[in-house]
C-alpha cells in the first residue's frame, strides 16, 4: 500500500483530474449493490435500471472535487464532475472536444466530444498561452448554467494557499502564480514549521500554539499506529523499518516514530501524510484541523493571479511563464459549481473577488459530503460502503440509459463471486491464469478454456495495465571497483541482465499466458512514447553481446537461446574483468562480488510472474560459477524498503505510468524515485528538452535515447505488460454497449451515458 501511495503521489497525480476517462475507466475501479430500502427511489431495485459496479475498499465520503483521496472517492467523483479539457484513448488531449475531433486507434476512428476545447500558443517571449473554452449549453445537475465563472472559482480553490488537496496545478508556472500563492499559508504549516519550542507569536497566541501540538501528537501517534498496524511487526522500530524507516530505538513507540517521520520530511506534514498513509490522513485523524487549515498573511500577496484572465463567458486564458509539456495535463480541472461550493456574493472577477475569502476554504469543505456537478451522475445516499447514484436529465450528452448507478467497495476475493452472486454486475479483478481459470469454471468450461474471454455467466474484458514489470539493480551494489558506472560496472550488470531478459518468454506465458506481453524498454506499452518494433533502431532489450553483435538468429528455439545467452554473459564477465576458463568464472576482479542477490515479493511461496525467470538466470549463473540469490519476500513492505533505502542489490517491482511519458522523477538525477541514482549530465538534458516541447514525435525520439542511456547503464531490465481486468456479468449488462477498444485511459464507464443494461 505505501509503495502505492508514493507512486500515485509522484507519478499519478495528474491522472486524478483527467475526470471520467483515467478514472473509473482506468486503473482505480468502481463498486455498488443492490440498493437498500428508503436510500433510493422506490423503483430503484429495477434490474434494468440499476448497475452495480465494484469499488476498492476504503471509501471515505470525501465525494468533492477538490479534496477526495482515496481511489475509491475519486470514481465517485469522475461520475458528477466535468472538467476543462479531456484525452483520448492513449491519453492525448483533445483539443476540439466541442464539436468533436475524430482519432484513428487501433484500426478504428472514434470521435471524442467533451466540455470543453483547449488550444495552445507559444510566444516569442518563451511564455505559452491556453486558451481554454467550455461548452455554452451545460447546466448542473440542479438547473444552473455552467459558465467559465465555475471554472474561474475551480482555478482559485486549488491554487489558494491553504489548499490542501490532491492536485497539484500550483506546480504548473503559471504567471504571476508565485506573488498570489507567497505572503500566506496555512495556520498549521506555520506552526509545525515553527516547532513546539516557538517564542515568536506574532502570527498566533501560546494558547494556540500548546492546543496544536497537543492536537498533533495525538492524531500522529495514530497515524504512526496504522502503519505499525498494517506491517505487523513485533515492534515499533520493526515495524517502522519494514516501511523504510531505519535506525528507530528498538525500545520506541508509535509517537517516537511519527516525530522521526517528521523529521525526515523536514516537517513537511502534507506530503508526509499522502506520501506515507496506511489508510487514514494525518489532517482526517487530526481533533480541530479545520480551525488550523485557515491562511495567515505573514507578508506582501498578490490579490489575483496575473495568468489567469476571463476572456468571455464561456472562455479564459491561463499564461506560463515557459513551456511545460506536462502542463495541459495540470489544466484538467474540476468545473465544479460556484453558487454550491463557493458564495456568489463574494465573486466579482474584476474586483478579484473569487467566490470564497483567500486563505479560507471552509466553506468550500462543507460541501464534501454533499456534492454538485453538471456529469453524467448525481450522488443520492452514500451507506454501508455503498454509493447510490442517480442519472443526471441534464447531462449534455443526454441522460444516461441506465437510470441508476451503484458503487460498492469490494474486496479482492469478492469481486468474481460477486457477479455470480448477483450482487455486481461489474468488477475489476486482478488478472491472472489463476483468476481466468476461476471464471472459465464459473463459465462452465474447463481449464483448458480459461481464455474464452466471453462465457453464459461472465465476460472478461482485458486492457494493457498502466505500467510495467521490471528488475531493477542497484548500481552503488553491483559493480566492479569504486565506479558504479565504469565500463567495467556495465558490463557486469549486462552479463547479469543478459541472462535474466532470455528467461523472460517462458515465465511470464507460464504465469499470464497470452494475456501479457514481454517488454524491451522501460516504459508502459499504454504510452504513446513506447517504441514500436517497426521503429527504427528498436531492439530487444539485452539482446546484443560485447561486440554489439545480436546474441540470437532467426529459427533459434529456446534452448538456442539459452546457450547463446549464457556465452554472451561469459563474454561480458570477461569485458568486467573476470578471469573465465573452461566456461567458468575462476577470479573477480578487484572490487568485483562472485555473486549478488534479487529480493522480490512473491509471498515467500514464488507466486509472482518473474519468480520463475530469477530461478532459471540463478541455475545458469550458477552453472558459470556466479551466485545469484533469490530472495522471495512474504511481506511486500520489507521489499519496498529495502529498495527504496538502497539496501538491495536488486529488486523485482512495477512502475505505475502517469498521463504524460514524463521520465524527471525515475531517471534525472534530482528525480525523487531515481532509485539507481544515475546522475548523468546528457540524460538530465535530453529529459529537461523533452519537457519543453509538445510536438510528440520529436518527445518520443527523445525518450527513445533517454532509454537507451538508461539501458546502456543496465540499471532496470523491463519483464512484462500485464492486462487490467473488467468483468461483467454476461446476463445483466449489454456487453456490446461497452466502448470499443479500451484503456487505462478509456475504461468501461468512459461512455457510461450509452453503457445499458439487460
Amino acid at each position: 500500500m505505501k509503495n502505492a501511495k508514493k507512486l500515485l503521489a509522484l507519478l499519478t497525480a495528474l491522472a486524478l483530474c483527467l475526470g471520467t476517462l483515467a478514472g473509473c475507466g482506468g486503473g482505480a475501479s468502481s463498486a455498488a449493490s443492490t440498493p437498500a430500502s428508503g436510500q433510493q427511489p422506490a423503483d430503484a431495485g429495477e434490474a434494468n435500471e440499476t448497475l452495480v459496479a465494484s469499488c476498492e475498499m476504503g471509501l471515505e465520503g470525501k465525494f468533492s472535487p477538490f479534496f477526495a483521496l482515496s481511489a475509491g472517492d475519486q470514481d465517485v467523483v469522475d461520475m458528477f464532475t466535468i472538467y476543462s479539457v479531456m484525452v483520448d484513448r492513449v491519453s492525448n488531449p483533445v483539443n476540439n472536444a466541442i464539436e468533436g475531433e475524430a482519432r484513428p486507434y487501433n484500426g478504428t476512428d472514434y470521435t471524442y466530444t467533451g466540455a470543453g476545447n483547449v488550444t495552445v500558443t507559444e510566444n516569442a517571449d518563451g511564455s505559452v498561452a491556453y486558451d481554454l473554452t467550455i461548452r455554452d449549453d451545460m447546466t448542473f445537475a440542479d438547473g444552473k448554467p455552467v459558465t467559465i465563472d465555475d471554472l474561474i472559482f475551480s482555478l482559485y480553490v486549488v491554487l489558494d494557499p491553504t489548499y490542501d488537496g490532491n492536485i497539484t496545478l500550483y506546480s504548473v508556472p503559471i504567471k504571476g502564480l508565485e506573488a498570489y500563492r507567497s505572503g500566506m499559508d496555512s495556520l498549521f504549516n506555520l506552526l509545525a514549521r515553527a516547532g513546539r519550542d516557538n517564542t515568536d507569536f506574532t502570527y498566533w497566541d501560546e494558547a494556540t500554539q500548546t492546543a496544536f501540538w497537543d492536537d498533533l501528537t495525538q492524531a500522529g501517534t495514530a497515524f504512526a499506529q496504522e502503519i505499525v498496524d498494517y506491517v505487523g511487526a513485533d515492534t515499533v522500530a520493526e515495524s517502522a523499518a519494514g516501511w523504510g524507516f531505519t535506525d528507530l530505538p528498538e525500545d520506541a513507540t508509535a509517537e517516537d516514530f511519527f516525530w522521526f517521520m517528521c523529521e525526515a520530511y523536514d516537517w513537511d506534514l502534507m506530503t508526509l501524510s499522502s506520501t506515507e498513509t496506511a489508510g487514514s490522513s494525518l489532517t482526517n485523524l487530526m481533533e480541530g484541523y479545520d480551525t488550523y487549515s485557515i491562511g495567515v498573511s505573514t507578508g506582501d500577496s498578490a490579490d489575483y493571479v496575473e495568468g489567469i484572465e476571463r476572456t468571455g463567458d464561456y472562455s479564459l486564458r491561463i499564461t506560463t511563464t515557459e513551456l511545460d509539456a506536462t502542463a495541459i495535463y495540470q489544466l484538467a480541472q474540476p468545473i465544479a459549481p460556484l453558487h454550491w461550493y463557493g458564495d456568489e456574493g463574494l465573486y466579482d472577477y474584476d474586483a478579484h473577488q473569487f467566490g470564497f475569502p483567500k486563505g479560507d476554504l471552509s466553506g468550500v469543505k462543507a460541501k464534501t459530503s454533499t456534492p454538485l456537478g453538471a456529469g453524467p451522475y448525481q450522488v443520492t445516499d452514500y451507506s454501508n460502503g455503498v454509493v447510490y447514484m442517480e442519472a443526471n436529465p441534464t447531462y449534455f450528452k443526454g441522460e444516461p440509459a441506465i437510470k441508476y448507478l451503484n458503487f460498492k467497495e469490494t474486496s479482492e476475493d469478492n469481486k468474481v463471486s460477486g457477479i455470480t452472486t448477483a450482487t455486481l454486475d461489474i468488477a475489476d479483478p486482478s488478472y491472472s491464469t489463476k483468476t481466468a481459470i476461476q471464471i472459465a469454471k464459473e463459465n462452465g468450461f474447463s481449464e483448458d478454456e480459461w481464455q474464452n474471454f466471453d462465457g453464459p455467466v461472465l465476460t472478461t474484458r482485458l486492457i494493457d495495465y498502466r505500467g510495467y514489470g521490471y528488475v531493477g539493480i542497484n548500481p552503488n551494489r553491483v559493480k566492479v571497483g569504486s565506479d558504479p558506472y565504469s565500463d567495467e560496472s556495465k558490463a557486469l550488470r549486462k552479463a547479469i541482465a543478459t541472462l535474466i531478459a532470455v528467461y523472460r518468454d517462458e515465465a511470464i506465458d507460464s504465469y499470464y499466458g497470452s494475456t501479457a506481453s514481454i517488454i524491451n524498454y522501460p516504459i508502459s506499452n499504454t504510452s504513446w512514447a513506447a517504441p514500436q518494433t517497426t521503429d527504427d533502431g528498436y531492439k530487444v532489450a539485452y539482446s546484443l553481446d560485447v561486440n554489439g553483435q545480436p546474441i540470437y538468429t532467426v529459427g533459434m528455439n529456446a534452448q538456442d537461446k539459452y546457450a547463446a545467452a549464457l556465452e554472451a554473459a561469459l563474454g561480458y564477465f570477461e569485458a568486467a574483468g573476470y578471469t573465465v576458463e573452461d566456461g567458468k568464472l575462476t577470479a573477480a576482479p578487484a572490487g568485483g562480488p562472485m555473486g549478488c542477490q534479487v529480493d522480490i515479493g512473491a509471498d515467500g511461496t514464488g507466486d509472482h510472474p518473474s519468480f520463475l525467470l530469477l530461478k532459471n538466470a540463478s541455475e545458469a549463473l550458477a552453472s558459470i560459477g556466479f551466485t545469484f540469490t533469490v530472495n522471495d519476500i512474504a511481506d511486500a513492505n520489507q521489499l519496498y524498503a529495502a529498495y527504496q533505502t538502497g539496501e538491495s542489490d536488486m529488486w523485482c517491482a512495477a512502475w505505475r505510468a502517469g498521463t504524460d511519458p514524463d521520465m524527471f522523477q525515475l531517471y534525472h538525477s534530482q528525480g525523487s524515485t531515481n532509485y539507481y541514482q544515475i546522475a548523468d549530465d546528457e540524460l538530465d538534458s535530453i529529459i529537461m528538452t523533452a519537457r519543453k516541447s509538445v510536438d510528440q514525435t520529436y518527445r518520443k525520439t527523445l525518450y527513445q535515447a533517454a532509454m537507451e542511456i538508461v539501458m546502456d547503464y543496465a540499471v532496470e531490465v523491463p519483464i512484462y505488460q500485464r492486462s487490467d481486468c473488467y468483468l461483467l456479468s454476461t446476463e445483466r449488462v449489454e456487453v456490446g454497449s461497452l466502448p470499443g477498444d479500451m484503456t487505462p485511459y478509456w475504461g468501461w464507464s468512459a461512455e457510461i451515458d450509452t453503457l445499458a443494461v439487460k
